[in-house]
């Protein structure tokens, strides 16, 4: 993954809400965080595009290790037919090839190591970039009902002008965010998808230990 598209990820994760609008107080906020949305979704695709690409290359990285241990198994097959046909030549060139064959099964390993790893990575990120959408999409939603509820309040209630009512909201607004911001209370998670991303991801590597330990634990149990 790119450093320019790994740090857009980490930037919609993290940012907030309410620090967006404090910056746009006075500008469009509903259009501003419509406009946040639109970008976690972009960020979304171009992940899941990479991590569509990283799966194309390990699946092509199995199929040429899976291939070259075949023709090494057959080389070994023919070596042996070659030396009893006391044609050594045959052999050698075959052996050759063999040597081949391991200096490359090294590398392409490491290879798909690396795709696993960028693939655990990258289906981590479209999940806590998806996470963070719906805590946008919550806030959104909330910010509508609140402004909706103080617009149908305003209506009901006689004595008090739109302009009072609205710089009441916006002192009311401004202290719920200082608050959220100074106590964490209240308020979606904010920065919680990353940690539940991390810890999901160590889960998840708890079981796969624990599986290669049964299965080694079968194998050496059925060794002679």
């Amino acid at each position: 993954m790119s450093e320019s598209l790994k740090s857009r990820v980490g930037r919609v994760i993290a940012g907030s809400v309410h620090a967006l609008l404090d910056r746009i107080e006075d500008q469009a906020p509903e259009a501003m965080m419509e406009q946040s949305i639109r970008e976690a979704d972009a960020v979304v695709d171009e992940v899941r595009h990479e991590l569509g690409t990283v799966s194309a290359n390990r699946h092509l990285a199995q199929q040429q290790h899976a291939s070259l241990n075949r023709l090494h198994a057959t080389l070994a097959a023919q070596i042996d037919e070659a030396l009893a046909a006391g044609r050594d030549e045959l052999a050698r060139a075959a052996v050759a090839r063999q040597l081949d064959i391991e200096a490359q099964l090294p590398v392409l390993e490491t290879t798909l190591a690396e795709h696993a790893r960028q693939e655990t990575e990258l289906t981590g990120f479209v999940a806590a970039l998806l996470a963070k959408k719906r805590e946008m999409q919550d806030a959104l939603a909330e910010f509508r009902k609140s402004r909706a509820a103080a617009a149908s309040s305003v209506a009901k209630a006689p004595g008090v002008s739109v302009d009072a009512a609205h710089r009441i909201g916006k002192v009311a607004d401004a202290f719920d965010r200082v608050y959220e911001r100074q106590t964490g209370l209240s308020g979606t998670a904010r920065g919680s998808s990353l940690q539940q991303a991390a810890q999901l991801k160590e889960l998840d590597d708890l079981v796969r230990d624990n599986k290669i330990a049964e299965r080694m634990a079968q194998l050496k149990a059925v060794k002679p």
